[in-house]
């Protein structure tokens, strides 16, 4: 899955993630260099986000919580959130974009989602498309509006044919992904809580 461009933090997030990244690491007796072996991720980024120097990516911060043995949220627990909770989005605001393949994409559509208690989302997906397998953790659920098109929503064994104006909400945490078996592009909103990547 790719990812762009990752969703933007305050000065203060970023100095929050540095010192978390730290915290977790020395409580599990890692150095750098072992972290950096188990994550995949380069050990002048490790230095640079533990440095307050640069925040890293959503996946950069996904491989690291796997190599600490730590769930994801344990990277952002605590962060604290100065600003309003309202969040205007025109359409003109710059959205972040999940790119599954060059058939399906999904749209986030609010920012600073790591502050949020649910993670709107414009799915969108082409004719003979289809999203990767995504199984969120347990107590995660998802609500799906289908606006234009067929969606196929494929949950663990079972298959839901989904039209325009159909609704599909269920527990997220559950092996799931989407495909597009008609011969239009596929637009849907999809709203998962709490908000999670």
């Amino acid at each position: 899955m790719l990812y762009a461009p990752c969703a933007a933090l305050t000065k203060e997030q970023d100095m929050y993630i540095g010192k978390r990244l730290k915290e977790l690491r020395k409580a599990k007796g890692m150095s750098l260099t072992a972290l950096a072996e188990k994550s995949g991720v380069q050990i002048a980024t490790l230095s640079r986000i533990e440095n307050m120097k640069m925040t890293g990516t959503i996946e950069s911060h996904m491989n690291i919580a796997r190599a600490l043995e730590v769930d994801i949220t344990q990277l952002y627990t605590d962060m604290v959130q100065k600003e309003d909770k309202v969040d205007l989005r025109t359409s003109r605001s710059q959205t972040d974009v999940f790119v599954h393949s060059d058939k399906s994409s999904y749209e986030i559509l609010t920012s600073k989602i790591l502050s949020k208690k649910m993670m709107p989302v414009l799915l969108k997906v082409e004719p003979g498309g289809r999203t990767n397998p995504e199984q969120n953790l347990p107590g995660t659920e998802k609500f799906v509006y289908v606006l234009e098109g067929n969606l196929e929503v494929n949950i663990g064994e079972e298959a839901y044919t989904l039209a325009k104006g159909n609704t599909l909400y269920f527990d997220a945490s559950v092996r799931h992904h989407f495909a597009n078996t008609g011969k239009t592009a596929a637009r849907a909103l999809c709203v998962g809580t709490p908000a999670a990547l």
